[in-house]
């Protein structure tokens, strides 16, 4: 929160949303949340329900089959099903339910991808270091990120993140990765450009040197 306030007192020139005044901008804040759906994980099946992200398969209700999961990512916040040219999202409080899942139909199990969380860092409700800025480019780097990329992306989803974090007054000060920045993306672009920034999304989570 105070480094949103210091921001909003140093900012010179236009500043994203603050969500303090105007029934247009309280409307948009609470459409940046949209959560990431409902899901009932059976035996060979996980059945998803209202889920937000129209490009996605799962759009707006699936039932995926075990077989059509390639892996998956359980071990911090958002739990991510990995399926063909997709990335399917389900709460954190199913996560033993879907380690048990995994097991019994042999599915691989990853860890978590941090690519976007490093991306979205500045936009957390904390006061980073130079020295955490670093490390975040530096392991990017390491994944086969340019400094100029970095920049260009934070640039494209700036506004949206201040509102996303800020305007909504959700004040995360921990992490924010692939599932908060297509909820706050997927307000501001018309369907085909979402269309377009969610495939570029899902290859900047899954990008990685091998």
């Amino acid at each position: 929160m105070w480094k949103y306030l210091k921001n909003i007192f140093n900012f010179k020139g236009e500043m994203p949303l603050t969500g303090f005044s105007t029934s247009k901008n309280i409307f948009r804040s609470k459409n940046l949340l949209c959560g990431i759906g409902k899901s009932e994980i059976g035996e060979k099946e996980i059945e998803i329900s209202e889920y937000p992200f129209e490009p996605s398969i799962a759009y707006p209700t699936a039932v995926i089959s075990a077989m059509d999961i390639e892996c998956m990512s359980v071990d911090f916040t958002v739990c991510k099903i990995h399926v063909k040219n997709d990335i399917l999202f389900v709460t954190a409080e199913q996560k033993e339910k879907l380690k048990q899942f995994a097991e019994s139909n042999n599915i691989r199990l990853i860890p978590q991808s941090w690519n976007w969380d490093w991306i979205l860092e500045p936009y957390l409700d904390t006061e980073l270091t130079k020295e955490n800025e670093e490390r975040c480019l530096a392991r990017l780097m390491e994944n086969g990120f340019t400094s100029l990329e970095v920049d260009t992306i934070r640039a494209e989803v700036k506004d949206q993140m201040y509102a996303y974090n800020f305007d909504t007054m959700l004040w995360d000060w921990c992490s924010l990765g692939l599932s908060d920045v297509l909820s706050a993306m997927r307000s501001k672009y018309s369907k085909e450009e979402f269309r377009k920034f969610y495939k570029r999304a899902l290859e900047i989570e899954k990008r990685k040197n091998m």
